[in-house]
């Protein structure tokens, strides 16, 4: 299976304060969640708050949204944002691998519609300072949560050539993966290697020579393999997608959005399973994608693919 390359890691930047905040295919979101007056809502990747201030406009005056961002940076943005909202909108600095520990926290027994836009965010990609960019020079990072303790330099500077390999092919679908790891290995005995744009050199190098001209970043498989394995993306999203289940209430609604094929692959089993079991049904069979006025006015969202399931019973 090849990755659908994540557009996000395609684009560069050196700072946020230019960024103009666009929410992934906004009007299915809205659509999908059948969002009514009084309707609790959670609002898993607030990210900067697009989705949630569209979302709140419909489910005010009676209804509340619980937002959850494990990046405080974000978190901080998006309280700013949504202050006019406030009174109706409660903000947790968390992994939404504990949604259930966060409902629990509300006191709620179950909960209308559960939102997930899963991935990088134009202000964690912008930021350099975040070193998720391919493009702008930034320490090697990548953690969404920045007091967690692991970082893509403590990958790359003291796992064996072997388990940098695995990574890449494991989480990325690096065909060079072997390759890669070889060269990284070589260039921190050297000295240790420490940032964006020096991985993203050593990458290329590694790479044969007809491999490092193609439309998208060579080095971005490798880029998007160390975050997911920074941030242990797939395990928290494959454990919130059967938590956010449990808390859902009858015709409810859970909606996902994901930008590459291993986090869809991983909501397509979950919901697959969930339907067999009765009490779900999917909203549609297949991926839904953004459509063509959205993709001509923010290119990023090409790789969004959607899938929503509803609780029948």
């Amino acid at each position: 299976m090849l990755l659908d390359a994540p557009s996000d890691e395609e684009e560069g930047g050196s700072g946020v304060s230019n960024i103009i905040h666009k929410p992934v295919m906004l009007q299915e979101v809205i659509s999908m969640l059948k969002l009514r007056n009084g309707s609790t809502v959670v609002d898993a990747t607030l990210g900067m708050g697009g989705h949630a201030a569209a979302i709140l406009e419909k489910i005010l005056p009676n209804g509340r949204l619980i937002g959850i961002d494990k990046d405080e940076e974000a978190l901080n943005i998006a309280k700013d944002h949504l202050s006019y909202f406030s009174d109706s909108c409660m903000f947790v600095h968390d992994d939404f691998r504990n949604l259930d520990k966060i409902i629990g926290r509300f006191d709620l027994t179950g909960v209308d519609a559960i939102l997930f836009d899963v991935g990088v965010s134009s202000y964690q990609l912008e930021s350099a300072s975040r070193g998720f960019s391919i493009k702008a020079e930034g320490p090697l990072d990548m953690r969404m949560d920045r007091k967690s303790f692991i970082s893509a330099y403590d990958l790359l500077n003291n796992l064996t050539e072997e388990e940098i390999s695995s990574i890449l092919w494991r989480f990325g679908q690096e065909r060079f993966s072997r390759r890669i790891a070889r060269n990284i290995v070589a260039a921190r005995q050297r000295s240790p290697i420490s940032s964006t744009t020096q991985l993203a050199e050593l990458v290329t190098k590694a790479l044969p020579y007809k491999a490092r001209f193609h439309k998208i970043h060579p080095a971005t498989r490798t880029f998007q393999a160390l975050r997911i394995a920074v941030n242990r993306e797939l395990d928290a999203l494959d454990e919130a997608l059967k938590k956010a289940a449990l808390i859902l209430k009858k015709r409810g609604r859970i909606c996902v959005i994901t930008f590459h094929s291993l986090e869809d692959r991983i909501v397509k089993e979950n919901f697959r399973e969930l339907a067999r079991t009765g009490s779900f049904q999917l909203v549609f069979k297949k991926i839904l994608r953004p459509g063509q006025e959205e993709l001509k006015n923010n290119p990023r969202a090409r790789s969004a693919k959607m899938r929503a399931i509803e609780r029948v019973k």
